[in-house]
């Protein structure tokens, strides 16, 4: 009797390694059998190759190319490069808390985080590092990433600045210990009028929706009626975080979004019907550079018939991705599966793998067919879709706007775009805020200092100083653009000296998307007549911001 069975097990196991290998296992043989090439190549350029080869930088600049040939978003990000990358959206991170540029050789502190390390310590805006650790940092070897790794590091460490500022001859040294410095996603928060907050969020991390309450319960003590959420410029972040956003405004057990892939079964997120805000009325503004999880949250709210969309077509980015670490601290972020806004529309746009050319400028192709000026010249890649309440809605490429607000371009021209393209504007808004911080300092309202920057000239100063810096005065041009110029130029110096809520709010003055909002909640939420309006918007790009923060 054990002999038999014996002889059952042994039968049993070359049975289901039989079929184990010629069946289940196929795929697996193929994935093994690519990888096994992929391998043997590489020890036979390391053993073989007429000179000597860094196999880790091979493999470095390999693994990119691998992953652009399946989607535009499957990215690889090297372990230098990782910490960076998830710091905006984690809401923290470990350092000195400093905003700074990097101008003529010279890091000039431009703003010094509330509460932060290097406030604690003593420094100021308008300091200039010139040492850390005992060694002199300045030259044209500067650069903003080494900058940053100096500057950031472990919390409770210490590093040493010398720094010089103004009235002082010699550089002055302060230790400061490294600790944890807070990132808001949400940039401002304020009435556009006595009944319309407004909620400017730039992307979405794991502290927004934790921001957003805090917001909505500042704008309350306002006595709020109507609410404004700005998404220009939002290229996403968390699915979970828009996910938490929009059941806040939606309810009872309404899809908000859900996702699905080969590898991902289909998985729903639906409200719980706790939101505080289910029937305030809400304008949702988006523009072309608003993506992922903006578009989650957009196309939750226009699908729901829970608010308008304002503003112009969004990014067109459909594609969940899973960030997936090495042991020697890279990672990639592989695209898992496409999500589907609630009347069941894709709203990724057409790619083609290994080439991203055509969809890395396909930005520049809706400007050059005319979208940016004429709801009419939207093109829809993919089928028609319908909302709740029975309005089409179009998949295969973004967010359509209910109401379009185009593009102004009266006052652009080829010295503004020379001016705005080359950074000389930056340069200068960083160059009179340093020479002019001490009488700055006394306007502590953007209004204010707004009313005294327009009693200065800045464009005026401005043409003289690009003049001598290889931009030739064109004095019909700059009269053309002088509003465009004085307001890119004034916004960035309010920004050196207040902060983004400030920054905020100068722009929206004149921001002629931010009027169509207050336009439809004056019409008490009145669709137009037509499907898309058109109204002119002039504003430089409010994601326009080199500033690093270590």
């Amino acid at each position: 009797m054990p002999l038999i069975m014996a002889l059952c097990v042994v039968i049993g196991i070359m049975i289901g390694t039989f079929y184990a290998n010629h069946f289940s296992g196929n795929r697996l043989n193929i994935i093994n059998s690519g990888s096994n090439r992929l391998n043997n190549l590489l020890h036979i350029i390391d053993d073989q190759y007429v000179d000597t080869v860094n196999i880790n930088d091979l493999v470095e600049k390999a693994i990119p190319q691998i992953l652009a040939e399946l989607d535009p978003h499957s990215v690889y990000i090297a372990a230098k490069d990782a910490q960076t990358a998830s710091d905006d959206l984690k809401g923290s991170f470990f350092g000195v808390g400093i905003e700074f540029v990097i101008r003529e050789d010279t890091i000039h502190v431009q703003n010094v985080i509330t509460g932060g390390p290097a406030q604690k310590a003593g420094l100021l805006a308008g300091d200039k590092i010139v040492s850390i650790d005992g060694k002199p940092f300045v030259g044209k070897e500067i650069t903003n990433e080494e900058a940053m790794r100096k500057l950031k590091g472990p919390d409770k460490s210490k590093v040493k600045v010398g720094i010089m500022r103004c009235g002082s001859k010699k550089p002055i040294v302060y230790e400061i210990t490294r600790g944890e410095v807070k990132t808001k996603s949400i940039m401002a928060t304020y009435m556009l009028d006595s009944e319309t907050g407004y909620i400017r969020i730039k992307n979405f991390g794991e502290n927004t929706y934790a921001e957003m309450l805090v917001s909505l319960a500042q704008l309350s003590q306002h006595g709020f009626k109507n609410l404004v959420i700005d998404l220009r410029d939002n290229t996403g972040g968390y699915l979970e975080a828009a996910v938490q956003m929009a059941n806040e405004f939606l309810p009872d057990n309404r899809l908000i979004v859900y996702t699905e892939g080969r590898k991902s079964q289909r998985q729903e997120y639906k409200t719980d019907g706790r939101g505080s805000y289910q029937t305030m009325p809400l304008v949702v503004l988006i523009n072309e550079n608003s993506a992922s999880a903006s578009e989650i949250f957009a196309g939750a709210m226009q699908d729901n018939d829970r608010g308008t969309i304002i503003g112009r077509r969004s990014f067109g980015k459909g594609l969940v991705q899973q960030q997936i670490g090495f042991p020697d601290g890279s990672l990639i972020r592989l695209t898992i599966a496409r999500y589907y806004t609630p009347s069941g529309r894709c709203i990724q746009k057409p790619y083609n793998s290994g080439d991203n050319n055509e969809y890395k400028n396909d930005i520049v192709s809706r400007y050059e067919h005319g979208e940016f000026f004429y709801a009419d010249s939207i093109k829809h890649d993919g089928p028609a879709y319908h909302t709740a309440g029975g309005k089409t809605v179009y998949g295969g490429g973004g967010i359509t706007p209910d109401i379009f607000v185009a593009e102004d371009t009266t006052g652009i021209t080829s010295y503004y775009r020379t001016a705005s393209g080359t950074g000389l504007i930056l340069q200068f808004a960083y160059a009179y805020t340093d020479e002019n911080r001490q009488k700055l300092q006394q306007y502590e309202e953007m209004e204010q200092l707004s009313e005294y920057l327009v009693k200065q000239k800045t464009v005026e100063k401005f043409a003289n100083y690009a003049n001598t810096r290889g931009l030739q005065r064109r004095n019909l041009m700059i009269r053309k653009s002088h509003h465009l110029l004085e307001l890119y130029i004034n916004s960035r110096i309010i920004y050196n000296m207040l902060d983004e809520q400030a920054w905020m709010m100068y722009l929206n003055k004149d921001d002629n998307t931010i009027n169509a909002a207050l336009d439809f909640f004056k019409n008490k939420g009145k669709s137009p007549k037509k499907k898309q309006k058109n109204t002119r918007n002039i504003r430089p790009k409010s994601n326009n911001n080199t500033m690093q923060k270590p």
